[in-house]
């Protein structure tokens, strides 16, 4: 992680802990380019919700907090966990997030 903060991951490798925080890592079994695609996607629909925020436009931040969900969810990050998942169920997350 380029942020700069110490990043550390839980010995069952399914949480990180950030500046002593734990959040669900990232699923493992995502290709490199499905992630980096996913992660491109989150990082604009961020983006997005601050431009909304600071527009005062509330549709425009439930549509960009929208986003943000999916592409978290297909990151594996919120939802049913990646772990309780068989590969198939992964694998179909991850293609309904990409498109």
């Amino acid at each position: 992680m380029a942020t700069g903060r110490r990043v550390e991951h839980t010995p069952d490798g399914r949480y990180v802990v950030i500046d002593g925080r734990r959040w669900r890592a990232t699923d493992p079994l995502l290709p490199e380019d499905v992630a980096v695609q996913l992660r491109s996607e989150l990082m604009s629909a961020r983006r997005a919700v601050g431009q909304a925020l600071r527009a005062g436009d509330a549709g425009a931040e439930r549509a960009a907090r929208g986003r943000v969900q999916a592409a978290k969810s297909a990151l594996g990050e919120r939802g049913t966990p990646w772990w309780e998942q068989s590969e198939d169920e992964r694998r179909a997350r991850w293609e309904a997030g990409l498109r």
